[in-house]
């Protein structure tokens, strides 16, 4: 075990933990937050994801020593319930989710986005989302959550947006038609 020293949504902390142990763990286990969440355990759906120094990682793959001396934020450290953040705010406004288990990736990744890239086209943002899923099909929510939050227009061109395949349509067959690629 190696002491290591991580600076976690603007809080120090120091933890003991082997140095390629998944980041998610010691988030989960050892700090006990919330979020992110486990979800494949392989960095393929995005719920784990957290910003290091601005990116997006999945933290299910991310060695805790990767973090160290770099700022990690998590979903719980980006806005308050009072004061959202700005993404989070259009995510609420659009109603993007209807479980909230991939809520992680999705804000995350579209705040790391933003961040670098303030006004993405429709390709752009699904470039970003490749490799997040949302099982309860709320794509095109998704979408218009990034598109507002993006301050463009909320609609998502349906005709331009498709599911990969593989990746969980939906609850209905008709958002296949509509989901957006990310």
């Amino acid at each position: 075990m190696s002491r290591v020293s991580l600076r976690i949504n603007g809080a120090s902390h120091v933890v003991e933990a082997e140095p390629d142990t998944p980041l998610l763990y010691v988030l989960r286990d050892t700090l006990t937050l919330d979020n992110p969440r486990f979800g494949c355990g392989l960095g393929q759906c995005g719920a784990c994801t957290v910003l290091l120094d601005g990116r997006a990682v999945r933290s299910c793959v991310t060695p805790v020593s990767r973090a160290a001396r770099q700022e990690v934020v998590t979903l719980d450290g980006l806005g308050t319930p009072e004061h959202p953040h700005p993404v989070q705010q259009a995510f609420i406004e659009a109603q993007a989710f209807q479980c909230g288990y991939c809520l992680n990736g999705w804000v995350l990744t579209a705040k790391a986005l933003l961040a670098t890239n303030p006004h993405p086209t429709d390709e752009e943002i699904r470039r970003a989302c490749q490799g997040l899923v949302c099982r309860c099909g709320s794509h095109v929510g998704i979408f218009a959550a990034i598109r507002r939050a993006a301050g463009g227009p909320a609609e998502a061109k349906a005709a331009h947006i498709v599911v990969p395949p593989g990746q969980p349509a939906g609850p209905a067959e008709e958002d296949a038609q509509t989901a957006p690629e990310c």
